[in-house]
């Protein structure tokens, strides 16, 4: 298998080490027990300025039936990097621990972390990127679909740093991704131009819409997140204001022409960005997302912290 250090985003993995990756994340799926002390001795430092539930249990649930231990870091109170410096936090932990994962506001932090530290560092969500939430995403489709390459998402709502890394994502994996998102909430013109010049190697396009209908068209999954992203608080009323025609209702989803499936990375609020009769329909498979982080999370942790090292 191919190797990396880190984990720190999509853009820098290639296609064929995230293909790997699924292979690995359905093997450890199918036959949890093979794996089970494949990291016997490992410890794993999870640093999180950020409250989490799907990254902190999957990550955490993972090394320990991987056989190895995982030691949370509560860092809510004082960044990181403020009461100690992250390279001095950066060459401690190598001392002591196999891997870290660090959940951040700021997307510096965890790049300067895996700079200073000679073992592997994940990104477990910065305001930037969100990139173990879009593996497990495309592992998800990959499963339900077969394949990827040609297939057609619509994401819908924000371009937060999920979004950046479904499109960083879609641009390797060959797959046509349509951002449906208001003027001035889109993702940034760099993070565009960037993944747009890897699609078009891959045969992918990545689309910027305004009209949620029209965006939605032929759409094999329509995939929405929350409009008040952690850090947002205070632009909560005006968000809500500016989205209230990108819900994801029973209507949007008609719209696309097809059976479509419909995606949300959670936490989700019914009645904001998507319909409670959406998310909870047949259609919805959010769970199976949640789930696969488990699984993608495993995959990972055997890849960077696996015996070579």
């Amino acid at each position: 298998m191919a190797r990396m250090k880190d984990f720190l985003s999509l853009h820098h993995v290639s296609r064929e080490v995230l293909l790997e990756l699924f292979d690995l994340a359905s093997d450890v799926k199918r036959d949890p027990a093979h794996y089970r002390d494949v990291l016997a001795g490992k410890q794993l430092a999870l640093i999180f300025e950020k409250p989490s539930l799907r990254t902190r249990v999957t990550f955490d649930v993972g090394m320990n039936t991987l056989g190895g231990a995982a030691i949370f870091l509560d860092y809510s109170q004082q960044l990181l990097g403020e009461r100690e410096s992250i390279h001095d936090v950066a060459k401690n932990l190598e001392r002591w621990v196999h891997g870290i994962v660090a959940r951040t506001y700021s997307h510096k932090s965890v790049v300067d972390l895996a700079h200073f530290a000679s073992i592997p560092v994940i990104n477990g969500l910065t305001d930037l990127l969100h990139p173990c939430q879009a593996l497990a995403d495309y592992f998800t489709l990959w499963e339900k679909f077969g394949k990827l390459d040609g297939l057609k998402i619509a994401y819908v709502g924000d371009g937060n740093n999920t979004c950046r890394a479904l499109m960083d994502g879609a641009a390797k994996l060959g797959v046509h991704l349509t951002v449906v998102a208001p003027e001035g909430y889109e993702p940034e013109a760099v993070a565009l131009e960037q993944a747009r010049s890897v699609a078009a190697g891959n045969g992918a396009q990545i689309v910027l819409e305004r009209d949620p209908v029209v965006g939605v068209q032929a759409a094999d999954v329509v995939y929405t997140d929350t409009w008040i992203s952690m850090g947002q608080e205070s632009e909560a009323e005006r968000r809500r204001e500016v989205f209230m025609g990108y819900r994801v209702r029973e209507e949007l989803m008609a719209a696309t022409g097809k059976r479509s499936l419909f995606m949300h990375c959670l936490p989700a609020h019914r009645g904001e960005e998507v319909h409670k009769k959406v998310i909870d329909s047949e259609s919805s498979i959010v769970f199976d997302q949640a789930e696969n982080r488990l699984h993608t999370a495993k995959a990972l942790l055997i890849l960077l912290l696996g015996s070579h090292r």
